[in-house]
């Protein structure tokens, strides 16, 4: 690799971008652009963490590493690669090999000099404390929504011990932060749980029918990127936009993290969210293997919610899933309920794990609660068509449908349904009519 004069920083944080929402690119074009990026990118003899995302998102990540491989390769002096999980499980040697593209037990073959690890959120000594932001910045970012609570910021030590942190991975509609990627590897991807409560409990505060594929700085992505503020690594970013559905790519944007998100989250917003005329009734959302649980699954409910029409439904469609979540069993004890249903009981909740509630909210949807009465209302009917048994399902307030029962080709056929394929990426939404 030819190397080239190391751009000054002003110019990394303007990013450098190619491709386009119209636009599929080749692998050489990737490959030739993160190599000619990167190779301006002060490298040379510093250690580098590069933060990817766990399989729960479809990009061609083998094509990604293999370039990046390639642009460190005699340039940095230490490579680990960090699987960021969030709260999700750990995935497996074999599982990391195919998401990765190489052999089980042949990573050394494909990626001479790197180790590829985990974030085992579940240990404790695998992070790094960054302090804590005081309540009133908090009450700043994050609008007013929380006002007493300060953030404890911690992080996979990786990306501290390492002098830079090249984040690789894609930018999508988010239920959460309204745009993924960027500093969201750092928070939730490699946290703690301060930070993934807080910042998920303002998003359902707003709610994911509100914030979901919102562009710019948003109140969450402002919480996130005060504590990535914190991180005193380098924060590098090769941010990507994929063709839905398959492993092409639109785009690809090189930059810091915020500069390289900022490139790609536009492209994101253009390709990933489908406008409709009219609600909808009904809609069968048909998931993809790669989101093995509720958890996960949930995009299927809330990438399709706001073009449901009152007291319509969202069918998930998933006959692989047979749990929840093995990583969150308190959700079997607080059920999924609208975000009301939590805000009118605080003292009831206030304790649960925020994250936990705001998960629940995300897959109920919009929704009324009166707490003299005790009734709950919510807009949507939610039904899950899984492995799960009937008894589990119902008794965390979700309809249950056999899903053997489910006749893909008879609901396509029927005008009154739609159905969604390959559903958890692309976003729907009502075309503005005002």
């Amino acid at each position: 690799m030819t190397s080239t004069t190391v751009v000054p920083r002003e110019l990394v944080e303007q990013a450098s971008t190619i491709g386009g929402s119209d636009v599929v690119l080749t692998d050489e074009q990737v490959h030739e652009h993160i190599l000619a990026s990167l190779a301006r990118m002060n490298l040379d003899g510093r250690s580098v963490a590069v933060v990817v995302p766990d399989g729960t998102r479809s990009v061609s990540m083998p094509l990604l590493m293999r370039s990046v491989h390639e642009a460190l390769a005699g340039r940095a002096t230490t490579v680990t690669v960090v699987i960021a999980l969030g709260t999700h499980a750990a995935m497996s040697e074999e599982a990391i090999a195919t998401h990765l593209g190489f052999e089980p037990g042949r990573l050394e073959e494909t990626y001479p000099g790197w180790r590829v690890v985990n974030h085992e959120w579940w240990k404790p000594e695998t992070f790094a404390d960054l302090g804590t932001i005081p309540a009133e910045e908090v009450a700043r970012y994050s609008g007013g929504r929380l006002t007493d609570r300060p953030m404890h910021v911690i992080v996979n030590r990786a990306v501290v011990e390492h002098d830079v942190a090249l984040v690789v991975g894609p930018v999508l509609p988010h239920e959460v932060v309204g745009m993924s990627g960027g500093n969201k590897y750092f928070f939730p991807g490699l946290s703690g749980h301060d930070v993934i409560d807080m910042s998920h409990w303002v998003g359902a505060l707003i709610s994911s029918f509100e914030i979901i594929g919102t562009r710019g700085i948003t109140p969450v992505r402002a919480l996130i990127n005060a504590a990535a503020d914190r991180i005193p690594s380098e924060k590098l970013c090769v941010a990507v936009v994929t063709e839905a559905g398959t492993d092409r790519l639109h785009s690809v944007s090189v930059g810091t993290t915020e500069s390289a998100w900022e490139g790609a989250a536009d492209i994101a917003a253009d390709s990933h969210i489908t406008y409709l005329d009219q609600p909808v009734k009904r809609v069968l959302s048909v998931l993809p293997t790669m989101y093995d649980d509720i958890w996960t699954g949930a995009k299927g409910m809330y990438k399709i919610e706001p073009i449901v029409a009152d007291g319509g439904e969202v069918i998930i469609y998933a006959p692989h899933i047979t749990q929840i979540s093995a990583m969150h069993p308190s959700l079997m004890k607080i059920g999924y309920h609208n975000r009301d249903y939590y805000v009118k009981q605080w003292d009831r909740f206030k304790d649960h794990p925020w994250g936990d509630l705001a998960h629940s909210t995300h897959l109920r949807g919009q929704g009324t609660y009166d707490p003299e009465t005790g009734e709950e209302h919510n807009r949507v009917t939610v039904t899950l068509a899984t492995s799960i048994p009937r008894e589990e399902v119902e008794a965390v307030n979700l309809r249950w449908m056999d899903p053997a029962d489910v006749d893909v080709d008879a609901m396509e056929a029927d005008p009154e349904v739609m159905v969604v394929h390959n559903a958890g990426e692309v976003l729907f939404r009502l075309r503005d009519r005002s």
